[in-house]
């Protein structure tokens, strides 16, 4: 079983006791981390494709440890103008062991009226009759006529 997830915004391609190398994540060593962000899903009999997302499905995770990558040199330089600039940088990582995938049942929210949405009355004859809570008047535009220079003088 694999699954491919967004994570700091970058995808990654897990499996079930899996470590990935991830941008640092705020966290001691042994915490537990959740991830929400499932793309894609197969579990040997089906294959789960998200509409952006798979809904209700997350994949809990744990801090193995933190470290810093390889030092990259950046050299920037314009030949004939005597222009040099070196700057290095490290980047911070968390390598995450991935756990077991867990599906999670969301309780659906009550849909409440909006206020633009149209009322239901009853005449006195007793028919059903929807009337506009909100209306908003239409703008008249008013056409100025074209002058002439003749008209000026």
């Amino acid at each position: 079983m694999h699954a491919l997830i967004e994570y700091a915004g970058k995808q990654f391609k897990v499996e079930e006791g899996s470590s990935i190398r991830v941008p640092r994540v705020q966290g001691k060593v042994g915490s537990k981390v959740s991830i929400d962000k499932i793309l894609y899903i197969d579990d040997g009999k089906n294959k789960t494709v998200g509409a952006p997302l798979v809904n209700g499905v997350k994949i809990d995770g744990e801090i193995t440890s933190h470290g810093r990558g390889r030092k990259v040199v950046v050299f920037k330089f314009k030949r004939r103008k005597g222009y040099q600039n070196k700057n290095t940088h490290r980047q911070d990582f968390t390598i995450l062991k991935v756990g077991k995938l867990s599906v999670v049942k969301k309780k659906g929210a009550a849909k409440k009226p909006s206020a633009n949405a149209s009322k239901k009355t009853e005449d006195k004859k007793g028919s059903i009759k929807k009337v506009a809570l909100k209306t908003v008047p239409e703008k008249t535009v008013v056409k100025k006529s074209p002058t002439t220079k003749k008209d000026k003088e």
